[in-house]
């Protein structure tokens, strides 16, 4: 058989092509994808391809560990999703040291390359604040799941054009801050603004602009919410620990945090509670725990003292 005839019997595994054989359960049609041949009405398997389409896992010996064929996976945190290659410096990838006429060539292809990255502006700016999103975060210890759904905001807003005249720098740590809001991430907005390299108030502008424009989904913020993480920074017991929350849900349930800075309310709580049971906590050690004025702690000791009367 001429070869020409073998590739005009042949079929295309990616392409979804439609048979003409009906289903022998239900007489319904039947659908060839990548993967297998199935009714369309009842979902029946009538044949599947032993075509695998995904990496290859195995080693052909045992010399060959780690030289498994698959590849980086895709990540959001990098502008090309980790597609891009990055070329060394002294060794091979055998780990054998380079001539100085191969580091030579080496450097004038990393040259080259470094200068062909970006196909535009927008995938330079891209890169750019998406780096900015991976230096918050981890300065922040925030984990690798939080910091993929901060890189996909700042994407978001990219397409979106709300980058046009506003600091790449400022979106990308409201971006980070969005995220903390939508994952109950007790992260206040002066700590994040405080890492950023821009004002504090450019930060604000532009967390407004991605929660009115994009729409997140960010529920109101709790005093309680505040309360685990200041336990953890101040040593506090956990006995005091849940009878501050407790307290803290009672005050919300009864409207006394509307217009309260949370942190403030549930450093106050934890100061209350603490004086309750003889353990001397400094008003100004837990006004720098939740980030606000010792002022702001009386204030709402205040408030709980008239509450439980």
């Amino acid at each position: 058989m001429a070869t020409r005839d073998i590739y005009e019997s042949g079929f295309d595994e990616d392409e979804l092509a439609n048979t003409n054989n009906a289903c022998p359960d239900c007489g319904g049609d039947v659908s060839t994808n990548t993967a297998e041949t199935v009714c369309d009405d009842c979902g029946l398997v009538l044949s599947e391809y032993q075509i695998d389409h995904g990496p290859e896992w195995r080693l052909f010996s045992a010399d060959d560990e780690g030289k498994k064929r698959t590849g980086a996976p895709l990540t959001p945190t990098r502008h090309d999703r980790g597609l891009s290659s990055e070329i060394g410096y002294k060794r091979d990838a055998n780990g054998r040291t380079l001539s100085g006429k191969k580091r030579q060539q080496v450097a004038r292809m990393r040259r080259e390359q470094s200068r062909g990255r970006f196909q535009s502006k927008a995938e330079r700016n891209l890169a750019h604040g998406l780096g900015e999103v991976r230096r918050i975060a981890g300065a922040l210890e925030l984990s690798e799941s939080t910091r993929d759904q901060a890189c996909r905001l700042f994407r978001s807003a990219q397409s979106e054009d709300l980058l046009r005249g506003r600091s790449i720098e400022a979106i990308a740590a409201a971006s980070v801050y969005g995220i903390c809001r939508c994952n109950r991430l007790m992260r206040t907005l002066e700590e994040i603004a405080d890492l950023a390299r821009v004002e504090n108030q450019r930060v604000v502008n532009a967390y407004k602009t991605l929660n009115t424009e994009l729409g997140l989904p960010t529920p109101p913020v709790r005093p309680r919410d505040f309360i685990p993480r200041l336990v953890s920074e101040l040593g506090v017991p956990e006995e005091i620990s849940r009878r501050a929350r407790s307290i803290a849900m009672e005050a919300e349930q009864l409207g006394v945090t509307t217009g309260c800075n949370p942190a403030g309310f549930a450093g106050a709580c934890l100061y209350w509670v603490g004086c309750d049971h003889a353990l001397h906590l400094r008003q100004s050690d837990v006004a720098q725990a939740a980030n606000v004025s010792a002022a702001t702690i009386r204030s709402h000791r205040n408030k709980l003292a008239v509450l439980s009367e």
